[in-house]
């Protein structure tokens, strides 16, 4: 999706270069694209831990008290899934209303595309992660009990 999307910009720039407009679609198209490449790589993104976030606590924290740690560690986890449940609650509304009501983006006449595709990889990339984080939730609980490292 990156490379398609770099594609599109490159013709995009080549076309205003040569005949002084822009393609249709463009930035609409770029805009949905952007989004839906962050919502589909977010639940990737929580399985190998590489969220930014501030890493001046919990680790230090996990290493002198692992128990409580991963308690800790599963308490993010657990208030991620419900902000990202939330995420994939109100998307699923505006994805509802896009797909009912038939809406599109670009200009009619021109090129027009339905945007309930892109909405429907929002939402299912955000609930995917959301699982992910009860997942992980799930794994710290069961560890804290063993003392095992749940990585």
């Amino acid at each position: 999706m990156i490379g398609v999307l770099m594609i599109i910009i490159c013709a995009d720039i080549v076309f205003r270069n040569l005949l002084g407009a822009s393609l249709p679609l463009v930035s609409e198209l770029g805009a949905l694209v952007l989004v839906m490449i962050v919502y589909l790589q977010l639940a990737t993104t929580v399985r190998a831990d590489r969220l930014a976030r501030t890493e001046i606590f919990l680790p230090p924290f996990k290493r002198r008290f692992p128990k409580s740690g991963r308690l800790i560690a599963a308490l993010f986890d657990f208030v991620g899934a419900a902000m990202l449940g939330l995420i994939a609650w109100s998307t699923l509304r505006i994805f509802e209303k896009d797909f009912s009501s038939g809406e599109f983006i670009g200009v009619t006449g021109i090129a027009t595309l339905p945007t309930w595709p892109f909405r429907a990889m929002i939402l299912l990339g955000v609930t995917v992660a959301a699982i992910e984080f009860i997942v992980r939730a799930a794994s710290n609980l069961r560890t804290s009990d063993t003392g095992a490292d749940p990585q």
